[in-house]
């Protein structure tokens, strides 16, 4: 281990960090690759090394999900009240070493740390919610067919498989394995190779907590092997992938050719809506807080701004007021109110985004360009507002930083127009006082949400996914998702 003296870790997160090289950890225990292959993990806040974790093969990926499936039957055999139990006392358990994880989670992902702490306590609260829903679950459903007595038969698919991106580590694995769990299937996780060591740590704690082995399995290694091996593995029996639209296609051709049902949770490019009747200032001051929290890497954040031309110079100038006074940090310093990037490739492209947007015809109103952190060599980037036509490169791709592209609207169908112009269709915003109107644009917005006065709003038991090229299959956080890992049985008795 070598992260940077500047940095103060917590005794606890010391002592996992000098695990390094790190396994994989699958059936109860480390499962090293056998090549002895290994990828480097990175400080995106310093540039130092944190670890190594294990590169497994695709042989060994496949010995995962075989274990996996093997723990399967007396996961899925005990008692919805039993599991439960041990699926709380997980939750229990996180929510108790929040300030270990979230501290291992802001060092690898480049997050702020009390963002990183919220999130565990979001996986903790998943699981809980999951863990509830399960419990009021009917298996059995009698159906009305006249001459028959009829019924649905409700059980969990088996070995799952998840693939997860490196912005949300530790909350997206809580949004995606804990139904699976509560339903009584097994997983298998692939966490980022930036952002592997949350994940890690949790198997971890499972086994500690008395999670039977085998139940829930983290594997380790880069996307094109470890990952590639996973999506092509014909037996797991649901798989959830969160990332690029890009990859998300090849995962779904994975799957597809093995008939295995997949979800794909992808990119965005959303529109935030704003009519001249909205609270000038608090607008702006939420929209700048959205492209800023961690940093723009958020696939549902509003990157396109929409602005009726009335207020367009009042809204802009708020902005950069907002903006200027951001504190550009390392993730673990109390002041900072945003970290870097994740790792220099992803630096490259959002500053590259900037130029090739004002080459392509867009002003850059505000910022812009990389950012000095006195003391750390890190992947730091300043905010940025850019401005013109739509038809801009950086108004049409995504670029996964604290980018926000503006252009102006005079009429309520010009701007949905203009929201809708897009390939994507993960999250949009309206805002605006009057509550007819805005329910009419949100519905209008072409997207699998849309939200009124707000921006990335996750409430429990409102389904998120995303349309066209944002993705298939959602339902994150919803009943939805829950009975997406029970199969259904139809039994039949003619009378």
């Amino acid at each position: 281990m070598s992260v940077s003296t500047k940095v103060n870790l917590l005794p606890e997160v010391e002592g996992f960090l000098s695990q390094s090289p790190f396994a994989s950890f699958v059936g109860g225990k480390n499962f090293p690759a056998a090549s002895g292959d290994l990828v480097a993990t990175m400080d995106p806040g310093s540039g130092d090394k944190i670890g190594d974790i294990h590169d497994l093969s695709s042989a060994e990926i496949d010995q995962a999900v075989d274990i996996a499936n093997d723990a399967f039957p007396a996961w899925s055999a005990m008692s919805q009240s039993d599991r439960s139990a041990i699926l709380l006392k997980l939750a229990d358990a996180v929510e108790q070493r929040k300030p270990i994880i979230a501290q291992i989670e802001a060092l690898e992902a480049g997050k702020i740390e009390a963002q990183a702490a919220g999130d565990v306590q979001n996986f903790a609260d998943t699981l809980r919610y999951f863990v509830k829903l399960s419990d009021g679950v009917e298996t059995r459903t009698k159906l009305d067919s006249p001459g028959h007595d009829a019924w649905t038969y409700k059980q969990p698919w088996g070995a799952c498989a998840f693939i997860f991106p490196w912005n949300f580590p530790f909350l997206l694995i809580g949004w995606g394995i804990s139904p699976a769990l509560a339903a009584g299937n097994t997983v298998v996780i692939k966490p980022a190779e930036d952002t592997s060591l949350s994940a890690i740590y949790l198997a971890q704690l499972a086994k500690e907590v008395g999670v039977p082995d085998g139940v829930i399995n983290v594997v380790t290694g880069r996307g094109a092997t470890a990952g590639a091996a996973l999506t092509g593995n014909a037996k797991i029996k649901r798989m959830s992938f969160t990332g690029s639209p890009e990859v998300g296609q090849l995962v779904g051709e994975a799957c597809g050719r093995n008939l295995v049902p997949v979800k794909l949770e992808l990119g965005g490019k959303g529109a935030a809506v704003i009519f001249d009747d909205v609270d000038v200032e608090a607008t702006a001051e939420a929209l700048v807080g959205a492209i800023t929290f961690h940093s723009g890497q958020v696939c549902c954040d509003a990157t396109r701004w929409i602005i009726h031309e009335d207020i367009y110079d009042e809204f802009v100038q708020h902005c950069k007021d907002k903006m200027q006074n951001i504190q550009i940090g390392h993730p673990l310093d109390p002041n900072s109110q945003m970290g870097p990037v994740v790792n220099p490739k992803q630096c490259e492209r959002v500053l590259g985004y900037q130029q090739k947007g004002k080459a392509d015809g867009a002003e850059c109103i505000f910022g812009g360009g990389p950012a000095t952190v006195v003391g750390f060599d890190g992947n730091y980037v300043k905010p940025a507002l850019l401005a013109g036509t739509m038809d801009n490169i950086a108004a049409r791709e995504e670029i996964f930083g604290p980018v926000a592209f503006l252009a102006k609207f005079k009429t309520e169908a010009e701007a949905i127009a203009m929201a809708n112009d897009t390939e994507y269709g993960l999250a949009n915003s309206v805002w605006t006082k009057d509550n007819d109107r805005a329910g009419r644009v949100a519905e209008a917005m072409v997207a699998g949400n849309s939200w009124i006065n707000a921006h990335n709003v996750f409430a429990q038991g409102v389904p998120y996914g995303g349309v066209n090229k944002s993705g298939m299959g959602g339902g994150v956080l919803s009943i939805e998702t829950l009975m997406d890992y029970y199969r259904s049985t139809s039994v039949v008795r003619p009378l």
